[in-house]
């Protein structure tokens, strides 16, 4: 059996697509059970849940008193009677060989510990803001080498990790589970444990997941402020970096506010400060134009900076031994 697991909060949008491609799969409904791991929804959300737990016997509503992700998919793992774990995002909708394709991957490949497909980022709705920020999300210029984001692959390739995942449940019996101190990159921090173990992940070939991108700027803000804050602390408790593309948007906001005051000191700095910056707006401008879209270089810019602001300020709450919890309203 399948143990899929859904977090959820205040997804009334997207809710019943998600739970639809669930019962779209092609393999025998008793197989799987879904477990929908609801962070007290204060929209429709449970309201479009109902129909579906009151028709499906193996379809069953968990609360999630703690709202954020890894306590769902802890609280989802700890109840799961499946052998295999599937996590699922309720943001998303999945094909109709899902959880097959995976189940054959993760069988068939050398020490595997966790598969998962690329990600096809669709705009929430029509508008030409929304466009931008789908675009962004995939681009190489907004989020670097991640291989499930921007990458088409041909054949199984090892990654650092996948998008959502699937497991056999046993792996959370030497991994551990999600660290539930993480209220944004929770799956980074698994996948490099379960590196660390010896284990392999794999993006696997001949499937996507659409995946709806926020729908306004503010959100995409916030949403990568999370994901620069809490990296610091993912590699406090890895002891080490998980990827070296974290650094860029750190290293890009900090040459800027370092390197201002050093442009009067000469001549050559100033020239080398402007030349970065002249270099950065022309990638801006070029992709925008590319895309035929205007909103592109406020959205990059705001990934860019929302991340690199968020990991300055991860620094300085470690630094300072403060909390981290954050609300990671969409």
């Amino acid at each position: 059996m399948v143990s899929i697991i859904c977090p959820t909060y205040n997804e009334e949008r997207f809710i019943e697509a998600c739970i639809q491609s669930v019962l779209n799969q092609d393999i025998p409904t008793d197989s799987w059970e879904l477990l929908l791991v609801d962070g007290g929804s204060t929209d429709r959300t449970r309201e479009r849940m109902q129909p579906y737990i009151d028709q499906y016997a193996n379809i069953h509503l968990l609360d999630n008193p703690y709202r954020t992700a890894p306590y769902a998919m802890n609280i989802g793992v700890r109840k799961a009677k499946g052998e295999y774990i599937c996590r699922l995002d309720a943001h998303s909708a999945f094909p109709v060989n899902y959880i097959s394709t995976l189940m054959r991957y993760l069988n068939e490949l050398p020490d595997a510990a966790n598969v998962g497909a690329a990600c096809r980022t669709l705009p929430a709705n029509n508008s030409t803001k929304a466009k931008a920020i789908a675009i962004a999300c995939q681009h190489p210029f907004g989020v670097g080498n991640s291989a499930f984001r921007t990458t088409t692959v041909k054949q199984p390739i090892q990654t650092d990790t996948v998008p959502f995942g699937f497991w056999k449940k046993s792996v959370f019996e030497t991994v551990g589970y999600f660290n539930e101190s993480l209220t944004r990159n929770q799956d980074d921090e698994f996948n490099a444990r379960t590196i660390e173990h010896g284990k392999k992940i794999y993006l696997v070939p001949d499937l996507s997941v659409t995946y709806y991108a926020r729908d306004n700027i503010g959100k995409t803000a916030r949403m990568f402020y999370q994901y620069g804050l809490f990296k610091p602390l993912v590699n406090k408790q890895l002891k080490r970096p998980a990827t070296i593309r974290q650094f860029v948007p750190l290293a890009f906001l900090v040459g800027l506010v370092v390197g201002f005051p050093l442009v009067f000191l000469h001549p050559v700095i100033l020239g080398t400060y402007c030349a970065g910056i002249l270099l950065y707006v022309m990638c801006l401008t070029g992709i925008a134009a590319y895309y035929g879209n205007i909103y592109l270089p406020l959205v990059f810019a705001t990934i860019h900076f929302s991340y690199g602001f968020g990991y300055l300020a991860g620094i300085c709450k470690i630094l300072l031994k403060q909390s981290f919890n954050v609300e990671t309203n969409r």
